[in-house]
Parts: structure tokens; C-alpha cells; sequence
């Protein structure tokens, strides 16, 4: 089950579309959605986080803790809802999008996509397309 959960003043626009778009991701990448939580929060809150669990003292947008068992996902996703408007603006792009885009980056994590190396960061964005393609909402 995908939760979303804010500890900020912030609430997720038509969260019943966005669980089922990423239910749908979850299943054409043949995983099995399990308890994904979303976590809102601010900058410093997820900076906090950053340092004590990576000992990273750097601002970022989402930061992911998977908890996946084989093929069934499981884990805690944060996003900075600060990092995110800024973000979306440096793109100029709209929030929503943005949003969205963060939001499939970690399912894509989960799902054993990554960003660290040249050739891996081409594929994620190729994937986060695809999935933002497939929304029927905005």
C-alpha cells in the first residue's frame, strides 16, 4: 500500500490518481507494490536526515530508504517540498510535474534503476518519462 504522509503544511493534489500511477509503474516493471510510505517534508528536515543516516550535510530533493523484499517493494521516500518548487522553477517547469518526476525517481530506485555513474542517469531520466507519460491526471 502507498501511503503519503506531511510533515509540513502540505498536501499532494488527486493523491487516489497518484497512488494508482504508481501502482501501475510498480507493475509493468513486474515488482509487487508492498508499504511505500511518502514522507513531505521541508529542507532542514531532510538535511537532518541526509547527515545522521548518510552523514551527508547537503540539501536534496528526495532521499529514499528501501526496505524491498525481492520483488515486492517496501520503503520510506522523503521529498522536499522546498527543493522540488525550486527545482521547478530552475526547469521551468510546473510543480506538479516536478513532484511527479521526484516521486517516480524513487519507485525507480526501488525497482534497481540508477544515477550514480554517466550511463545510468540516461536510462533514469528514459524512465522517468515513460512513467510521467503514463499519467491520466495533472
Amino acid at each position: 500500500m502507498i501511503n503519503f504522509y506531511s510533515e509540513i503544511d502540505f498536501k499532494l493534489n488527486n493523491p487516489q490518481e497518484v497512488q494508482s500511477w504508481l501502482a501501475e509503474i510498480i507493475s509493468a516493471e513486474s515488482k509487487k507494490e508492498g508499504d511505500i510510505a511518502y514522507i513531505f517534508c521541508d529542507d532542514s528536515y531532510l538535511q537532518k536526515l541526509n547527515l545522521d543516516y548518510l552523514d551527508h550535510d547537503t540539501l536534496t530533493d528526495i532521499l529514499s530508504f528501501d526496505y524491498s523484499l525481492g520483488n515486492e517493494l517496501h520503503g520510506e521516500i522523503y521529498i522536499s517540498v522546498e527543493r522540488v518548487k525550486e527545482n521547478a522553477s530552475s526547469f521551468q517547469t510546473i510543480f506538479e510535474d516536478e513532484m511527479h518526476r521526484v516521486m517516480i525517481h524513487g519507485i525507480l530506485h526501488y525497482c534497481g534503476y540508477k544515477d550514480k555513474e554517466e550511463e545510468d542517469v540516461g536510462l533514469m531520466r528514459q524512465k522517468e518519462e515513460w512513467a510521467l507519460a503514463k499519467r491520466r491526471f495533472v
